[in-house]
């Protein structure tokens, strides 16, 4: 089993340099036009309130006031990239790589916020961007990043009807692990260009050579930039309802008993 590695030690050296990867910059590049304004506009605000984030926000490269919060210690706030948490002092000297845990409550706050912006960015992807496999009336919902050449994935797929009658549905996002101009990558372009997708997905899946060729406006680099935002480094990533993060296989039986843990919870 593959599983999904911590990313806070990624983002302190993220932070720390202000160096991210070309793709993941550009889209920053983008992004990030609104936001400057939005910023601006909320600056006198901040500094008339004498909001420490506004100050914390012009020592940390890349981090803006909306990107941090308050934490229940006094002078550490929480700093979010995505879905990669740290924690940084009032004064922005010092930043911190780790989970905060309530002791007497034996909570673990920040997987708990982890899980929160899981289900925020994943519910910001609309199921027409998917593709789901599910039964007529699920019991269970997970979403799934996938790659049509993983082989623990196309083990997953192989007992799809299983997961079904077991009442999961699953809904496929693409996650070629390869990244851009790679096979894997074309591939999932593919399937998604094809008149039945599911259909082709589970051609694909078999190592059957697909006839459509990628398409505009399809959904594979947005995805994977959520994959990557997440911190995969493999597939399949198995994603519950309450945004926890399961990285690798499990059997229908295995992934059923997880789903029932997780609504006991």
């Amino acid at each position: 089993m593959i599983q999904a590695p911590k990313t806070a030690a990624l983002f302190l050296l993220s932070v720390a340099s202000a160096a991210l990867p070309h793709a993941l910059a550009q889209a920053q590049i983008t992004a990030a036009k609104p936001a400057v304004t939005q910023q601006q506009s909320a600056a006198p605000q901040l500094a008339a309130s004498g909001d420490p984030r506004l100050e914390i926000s012009k020592k940390v490269p890349g981090i803006k006031p909306e990107d941090l919060r308050a934490t229940p210690i006094p002078n550490i706030y929480e700093m979010t990239r995505g879905s990669e948490i740290a924690y940084v002092t009032t004064d922005g000297k010092y930043a911190i790589s780790g989970d905060m845990i309530d002791i007497a409550k034996n909570n673990n706050l920040t997987e708990t916020r982890r899980r929160d912006l899981r289900m925020k960015e994943i519910g910001a992807i609309p199921e027409s961007d998917m593709l789901v496999f599910g039964p007529n009336s699920p019991k269970y919902t997970v979403t799934v990043f996938t790659d049509v050449d993983c082989a623990y994935c196309r083990e997953l797929h192989r007992q799809i009807a299983e997961y079904n009658r077991l009442g999961i549905r699953v809904r496929y996002i693409f996650y070629p692990r390869t990244g851009p101009n790679t096979d894997s990558w074309t591939k999932a372009e593919e399937v998604w260009c094809s008149s039945d997708r599911n259909e082709a997905l589970t051609r694909a899946k078999l190592g059957q050579p697909l006839s459509a060729k990628p398409c505009a406006n399809n959904p594979v680099a947005r995805t994977y930039a959520l994959g990557q935002d997440f911190g995969l480094q493999g597939t399949p990533a198995i994603v519950l309802a309450d945004g926890e993060m399961i990285g690798g296989y499990l059997s229908p039986p295995e992934l059923l008993q997880e789903l029932k843990k997780s609504q006991r919870q």
